[in-house]
């Protein structure tokens, strides 16, 4: 037996390990699954290059719990380890046998999928026990070895008695750490972190079973039989090729990340790339809610099938974590627990693949099937928005796919709609107005003003459309767009014809005073207006500068106009050359001029949506009062 001290540059490292090395403890489960996997894919590479004689058979990594002994055994059929080996990579604290193995077989093993390169990772499991023992028998040695410590720079080193290939890890858990003796933990943590590992993992067994016999009797129960549990799939879809999958097998391996998700995703996009960096991965589409700020089920992020996080955040756009599904990538850098990611000029290609990746696949399904993709419209286009707002190179690419719908339920390109309205929507400054509505029910009126003209009213309704209108505005020369509701439609494309009022100045300014000394409301601008006669007497606008940065700051931003702090303000368009206008005007008495005037004011409130509560009330009950 051998005693000896393991050698490290800081001293007491292990409290450090135990306290603030890994952001998580339940982590040292991944990673000594992670090391029992690194030693098995070695194995299979030796014995791929043919360099050795090895019978590999069908390895596969074992976890067991022994709660009366207050155990946890990880138990693998890989490369194994000498005495020698184990004082080196074992006792010399952040030296990776990894690394080694990867630089002695650096041209055979590049694509072997060995995760490596955490020299620490074992030492992840003195955050949770008290003593820690590896039985070890390499390959290529007749007798094992069996090393102990109990959470110091102490250790013994002796002969073992392990007969078979491989490496057994036993954690004697701390009683501050009872809870990974718990089966369900150990399954629930197993099922988090290494639900895809390459190499199949037993955690107990299950009952499976057998088809009935040809002859049984109705009734007859199927006999069953006792199976390995095997917890992961080893060959997940994204480790796939694309011709190697249907549509079937999308779908499957959705459900099999999100088993809650009871939806079907609309699509998904194959990340498949090996050059200037290593990337595979699955991304779905979901169906998405106008809440862009619910998002339960997020992309995981793996490295060589270990899970490390679904906190994407630098890998992924921000607009394109609202997606679902699988990335991963060996080039991505993390620190030496997994846990976070350091951002650095290869997350930044990442990042710019995926974008151009997602684009090019909206642009291919937009050709290939566009009434299909219309119909997903609704669906996708916070993400897309999202996309145009955000990143620069998505907002040029998406001029091909990205869909204005109308409130008649007609798609167009931005191409299309400049086309389709450049006669009719011109004003007299040469300005393109593009006129939208947000609700076509609310805003029903405004809506059939402006069909009337023979106008094209598009229907835009996500929760960022004010900072996608900004951003359009700014971006493209001599358009501007106006809600149908911000004006009366002749003042929003404004054509430059002479209006005559019916009124005198004297009677104009009579009526503007009658009717603010009636209504006596700040947040409603007056504004007489010599409209068609036509046209109801009293008009609620909401002015679209100032609506539209309300609107932003609720969202989001908004800028030089603080948070949320600014009022509700409405033009009240009073249409001069309306028959009820002349009638108020002459009616002799006060009292009857403001009836007509509140009455005409409830009306013109009911219309834009702002009557309720106790003005709502009154107004019914005056209204009963009219028609006796």
């Amino acid at each position: 037996m051998k005693k000896g001290n393991i050698n490290v540059s800081v001293e007491n490292i292990f409290p450090l390990i135990k306290k603030f090395l890994y952001s998580d403890h339940e982590i040292f489960l991944r990673e000594l699954i992670s090391n029992a996997t690194d030693a098995t894919l070695k194995l299979n590479h030796i014995a791929s290059i043919g360099k050795e004689k090895i019978d590999v058979g069908s390895p596969i990594i074992e976890v067991k719990v022994d709660k009366k002994g207050k155990k946890l055994h990880i138990i693998d059929q890989g490369i194994g380890m000498t005495a020698d080996e184990i004082e080196k990579y074992i006792n010399e604290v952040a030296f990776s046998g990894a690394e080694e193995f990867l630089e002695k077989y650096k041209d055979s093993a590049k694509d072997s999928g060995i995760i490596g390169h955490f020299g620490l990772g074992f030492y992840s499991a003195f955050m949770v026990a008290k003593k820690v023992e590896i039985i070890s028998k390499s390959y290529k040695n007749k007798s094992s070895a069996h090393w102990t410590c109990d959470g110091s720079p102490n250790y013994t080193l002796e002969k073992g008695n392990k007969k078979n290939r491989g490496t057994e890890i036993i954690l004697h858990i701390d009683k501050d750490s009872k809870e990974f003796l718990e089966e369900n933990k150990i399954s629930e943590l197993l099922i988090k972190y290494n639900k895809f590992m390459p190499i199949p993992i037993k955690f107990g067994t299950k009952e499976e079973s057998l088809p009935l016999e040809k002859d049984a009797k109705e009734g007859d129960k199927p006999k069953t039989k006792t199976v390995d549990n095997i917890i992961n799939n080893v060959n997940p879809a994204w480790t796939k090729q694309p011709k190697d999958l249907k549509d079937e097998d999308y779908k499957s391996f959705y459900r099999e990340l999100y088993p809650m998700q009871f939806e079907e995703p609309l699509f998904n996009i194959h990340l498949n790339v090996d050059y200037p960096f290593n990337l595979t991965g699955i991304l779905y589409f979901p169906k998405l809610t106008n809440d862009v700020n619910v998002q339960k089920d997020k992309i995981q992020l793996y490295q060589n099938q270990v899970f490390v996080t679904d906190n994407v955040e630098g890998i992924v756009p921000e607009f394109l974590t609202l997606l679902r599904g699988v990335i991963d990538s060996p080039d991505i850098p993390l620190n030496v627990s997994r846990s976070y990611l350091q951002a650095d000029g290869a997350v930044k290609k990442i990042s710019a693949y995926i974008t151009r990746k997602v684009a090019d696949k909206l642009s291919n399904l937009f050709k290939k099937d566009r009434k299909g993709f219309e119909q997903k419209w609704n669906d996708i286009k916070i993400v897309i928005e999202y996309g145009m707002l955000s990143e620069e190179k998505f907002f040029e690419k998406s001029e091909k796919f990205a869909l204005y719908p109308s409130v008649d339920d007609n798609f167009y390109t931005y191409e299309e709609l400049y086309n389709k309205i450049k006669a009719k929507q011109t004003d007299k400054d040469d300005n393109l107005v593009i006129l939208y509505a947000s609700d076509k029910q609310t805003q029903h009126s405004y809506i059939e003003n402006a069909k009337n003209r023979g106008y094209e009213v598009l229907l835009l309704d996500s929760p960022i459309v004010s900072h996608l209108i900004q951003k359009l505005e700014t971006s493209k020369e001599k358009i501007q767009f106006a809600r149908v509701d911000s004006d009366h439609i002749d003042n929003l494309i404004n054509k430059d014809e002479n209006k005559v009022s019916k009124l005198s100045d004297d009677q104009r300014k009579e009526l503007e005073e009658i009717v603010k000394n009636v209504i006596n409301d700040e947040k409603f601008i007056i504004k007489l207006e010599p409209l068609d006669s036509k046209e109801n007497p009293f008009i609620i606008t909401n002015p679209e500068f100032m609506r539209r940065m309300k609107e932003m700051q609720q969202s989001g931003g908004g800028g030089m106009f603080g948070s949320g702090s600014m009022p509700d303000m409405f033009n009240l368009v009073i249409n001069t050359n309306s028959e009820l206008i002349s009638q108020i005007i002459n009616t002799k008495t006060r009292k009857k001029q403001e009836r007509l005037i509140s009455q005409s004011l409830d009306l013109a409130k009911l219309s834009h949506g702002l009557l309720s509560g106790e003005e709502l009330t009154k107004f019914i009950k005056r209204s009963y009062d009219i028609i006796k």
